[in-house]
């Protein structure tokens, strides 16, 4: 593990990303201070070198930035509200979770009346590419406050954007999640066609990287489909199916037609009343070839 001689930074949710940000940021010379609700996310967080604070507000007194990576819009507000309560010295707040602007304004609004900034800085990449350190991030905000972070942006990702005013982070994040709801249904698609065809999910898979139908999605998540294996989560179909809640909402108040994403959606609710909410979102494929009677040895 490298020296912590880089800073000191706070993450408050150490689920499947933050995790990884905390402790791919700990690796790479930081001073780590992190918390979450769960007591098995901070025993793996505190495993991999990050120090475990007793609540949120407690983070946010130890650091002079703070990311937030957490399931719910209530969380945020109500982690924003209690770092606004504690008259701390100014912070920088880094949200990176997908909600509705709307939700972050509000966030934003609190923190930003008791002196602090936030930034919105959604991350584009799976649970996977997050423990790897392969994840892109649109930072929308304050742009001196962008500029600063950068240089510890670059140790738990591979690229920043700044996008530009607060909320076009999550309105690039949107575009970004449109394509991957998309990719990962038509990947399923493809992977179901050919095994009824009778070709091997293996070579489907290898054949298909070397060609122009590959996408990055189908990289991603083809190997669970060839696997049959969807327990190794990069990402929940019932946590995804809030983030598709969010772009069909974002897309239906700017009045702008999506009839592939809204197609994609169908498969989705059909895994969750299948039982599959709780496994990677690449278990679509098992939807679809339930619906073409296929039948694989496990």
């Amino acid at each position: 593990m490298a020296a912590k001689n880089k800073g000191t930074v706070g993450v408050i949710g150490l689920g499947i990303m933050g995790g990884s940000f905390a402790k791919n940021l700990a690796a790479n010379g930081w001073r780590v201070v992190g918390y979450d609700l769960s007591a098995k996310a901070r025993k793996a967080a505190e495993r991999a070198g990050v120090e475990i604070a007793k609540s949120a507000v407690d983070v946010a007194g130890k650091v002079p930035t703070i990311l937030t990576s957490l399931p719910k819009p209530q969380a945020l507000i109500d982690t924003a509200k209690a770092i606004a309560a504690a008259k701390l010295p100014r912070k920088t707040i880094v949200e990176m979770s997908t909600f509705a602007i709307s939700d972050k304004e509000k966030a934003e609004a609190v923190l930003r009346k008791a002196g602090h900034t936030m930034l919105d800085v959604p991350v584009s990449g799976t649970g996977a590419q997050a423990a790897v350190a392969d994840l892109v991030f649109y930072a929308s905000g304050d742009k001196k406050a962008v500029a600063k972070l950068k240089p510890m942006f670059a140790d738990f990702g591979r690229k920043v954007y700044d996008t530009g005013a607060f909320g076009n982070g999550s309105k690039m994040k949107y575009v970004a999640n449109l394509l991957v709801a998309i990719h990962n249904v038509a990947s399923a698609e493809a992977m179901v066609y050919g095994m009824k065809a009778g070709l091997e999910p293996q070579a489907i898979f290898d054949l298909i990287q070397g060609g122009a139908g590959n996408s990055r999605i189908f990289e991603l998540r083809a190997p669970f489909m060839v696997k049959n294996n969807y327990k190794t989560v990069t990402m929940k179909i019932d946590v995804w199916d809030k983030d598709m809640q969010v772009i069909g909402d974002y897309g239906r108040k700017i009045k702008v037609p999506t009839p592939m994403f809204d197609a994609s959606k169908p498969v989705y609710i059909k895994a969750q009343k299948m039982g599959l909410g709780a496994l990677d979102t690449a278990a679509v494929c098992a939807v679809l070839e339930k619906q073409a009677k296929i039948k694989r040895k496990r």
